[in-house]
């Protein structure tokens, strides 16, 4: 699951389970309740309106966008999750799953930075980090 500030930062979740409490679960430990949340007509966002100022929906059966509400900033988020899990790693564990997105966050997080500027941000979140190898005997 993904959640996307337009214009802004991206949070992805493995959701093992999906059902409509853990979706909204997601979204509410994620997002301010002052928010307007756009999402597609799944029944699992039922209620939302609720929760947050506004909540509207586009029904993909019949349109993909409606005025300025859409969902095509996480489909395209999800687009470069696919294809980096498809044509870079060949295998993806559901153990380290939330690492791959945590990297895909990333990258997706730094689009607007020169890729100098990534380095050092990638480096500076190390600070006080230990990668230990662990023993596999």
């Amino acid at each position: 699951m993904v959640l996307v500030e337009l214009g802004g930062r991206a949070k992805s979740e493995h959701v093992a389970n999906v059902s409509g409490t853990v979706v909204k679960d997601v979204i509410c430990r994620n997002v301010h309740r002052s928010a307007r949340i756009m999402t597609d007509s799944f029944r699992f966002y039922t209620g939302l309106d609720k929760e947050f100022a506004s909540h509207q929906t586009v029904n993909h059966v019949t349109e993909y966008v409606r005025g300025d509400i859409y969902t095509n900033t996480a489909e395209g988020y999800f687009a470069t999750l696919k294809r980096g899990l498809n044509g870079i790693y060949l295998h993806v564990s559901e153990e380290h799953l939330h690492r791959y997105l945590s990297g895909f966050d990333f990258r997706y997080n730094a689009r607007h930075v020169t890729g100098g500027e990534r380095t050092r941000l990638a480096l500076s979140q190390t600070v006080g980090k230990r990668l230990m190898y662990a023993d596999s005997r």
